[in-house]
């Protein structure tokens, strides 16, 4: 079984569940991954799968303490109270008495830093929640989250993959001491049509998704990408082999696009 390299206590490579949306078919591929070596799962209240994420954990013979579990607050639930009350639900559903990581799903909707934040801290105060982190956050909002929290902020889960490349967030990260989480690092499938990767992929005998999720490690950037099938889950786990050289990186670096695949009405200014 491969090692999985951290970021502070949280693995590197994880389990996506953004639309695993069928129960039956969310709770296997967690419990699959699990039982592969995966030790971080990421969902959210948005995905509505919460439940058959804690049934896949359940169902893993592995202990909850090895999983780094991570979700998300939706922006309708990011008043004061509402926070903690959604939180109280997500628990039950994911048949679990505490969270590694909770995020603020986005900078949107009910989000208000002094009414929202002072409640993330009191989940951490009281165990409910290990690390806090927002998610889709620019500079700005995460230096306005440190201003309010008590707690520091752990990470900033955004989309990134070889065609956004997110130079600029990745730099404010390195720089202020935050941990970046990629959500979408295959961009939906869109690596697999990308010559420059495809190139890469074939020196090493590998797919294209290898690729990416080893060059999203190499920045020092945790991926979490989604799969639903063993073969999948399986073809990323593999990526933890695969080490990639001065070229390849040079090559993915001078990938000059910016794809972005998430862009709802309520994402930050700075994205149009």
């Amino acid at each position: 079984m491969a090692d999985v390299p951290t970021a502070a206590d949280m693995p590197m490579l994880g389990l996506g569940t953004w639309e695993n949306e069928d129960h039956d078919q969310c709770a296997e591929s967690v419990r699959t991954a699990l039982e592969m070596g995966y030790r971080h799962v990421d969902t959210a209240q948005a995905y509505r799968n919460e439940d058959a994420v804690g049934e896949g954990i359940a169902a893993a013979d592995v202990d909850r303490e090895e999983v780094f579990l991570a979700t998300k607050v939706w922006i309708s639930k990011l008043s004061h109270d509402a926070v903690l009350a959604s939180v109280e639900d997500t628990l039950d559903r994911l048949g679990t008495d505490y969270l590694d990581l909770l995020y603020v799903h986005w900078p949107a909707g009910d989000y208000a830093p002094e009414d929202t934040l002072p409640a993330f801290d009191h989940l951490q105060d009281e165990g409910t929640v290990r690390h806090v982190g927002v998610s889709n956050f620019e500079p700005r909002h995460v230096d306005r989250a440190r201003e309010v929290l008590d707690a520091p902020v752990f990470a900033n889960q955004i989309e990134l993959h070889p065609l956004l490349q997110q130079a600029a967030l990745r730099e404010y990260a390195a720089e202020t001491d935050l941990n970046l989480v990629a959500y979408s690092p295959l961009a939906r499938g869109d690596v697999f049509e990308v010559p420059e990767l495809t190139d890469i992929a074939e020196k090493h005998g590998v797919s294209e998704a290898r690729v990416a999720l080893a060059w999203i490690r190499q920045l020092g950037v945790t991926a979490i990408p989604k799969a639903t099938s063993e073969a999948h889950i399986r073809d990323n786990w593999g990526s933890l082999s695969l080490s990639l050289d001065d070229a390849d990186l040079e090559t993915i670096e001078g990938i000059d696009r910016t794809d972005r695949h998430v862009h709802p009405d309520w994402a930050p200014a700075e994205w149009d």
